[in-house]
């Protein structure tokens, strides 16, 4: 599948390098692409990069309603990131806070996602706008961590990769 020229990380102007702006073009509809960022199953099969398992603790994809996810990386680390809905508007968009925890749970620094879902004939053209980090270093970082996630992503909707 062709990826889309802006698939590569940048940074936005809107926040002096502290947001990343990503769009991918995914051979799925965008219903599909959309439930697979609000079904707790189908997520749990590709957030992450290549070395990452992940566990959804708990998700209530509707305004309002919250997010955990366990990130265990294959040195037996885990991470855990959680976050609240301000919007899911099917298969539209979608926004949520993204925050890792503390080892005692606690929420970290607070950063937003957005998601647009563009319907593009039988494919699904998805813009991922994540802003408010702390500096461009983890925006960085961020950034090959989702580009790790989209090529799983890309391969659950190809129904190329199979449960865990």
């Amino acid at each position: 599948m062709a990826k889309s020229p802006a698939e590569k990380p940048v940074a936005g102007t809107r926040d002096a390098g502290r947001s990343l702006s990503m769009t991918r073009s995914f051979a799925a509809p965008r219903e599909a692409v959309f439930a697979a960022w609000t079904d707790p199953a189908a997520i749990a099969r590709w957030i992450g990069p290549r070395s990452i398992k992940a566990e959804v603790k708990a998700m209530t994809a509707k305004p309002g309603g919250s997010y955990r996810i366990a990130m265990h990386g294959a040195n037996g680390s885990i991470m855990n990131v959680s976050g609240t809905y301000r919007e899911v508007v099917p298969p539209e968009r979608l926004v949520f806070t993204w925050a890792w925890e503390d080892d005692a749970g606690k929420p970290g620094y607070e950063t937003l996602v957005t998601l647009t879902f563009r319907a593009d004939g039988a494919a699904t053209e998805m813009t991922l706008l994540h802003e408010r980090f702390e500096d461009k270093a983890t925006r960085d970082h961020h950034g090959v961590g989702w580009t790790g996630s989209f090529d799983k992503l890309e391969e659950v909707l190809a129904g190329k990769k199979g449960r865990r």
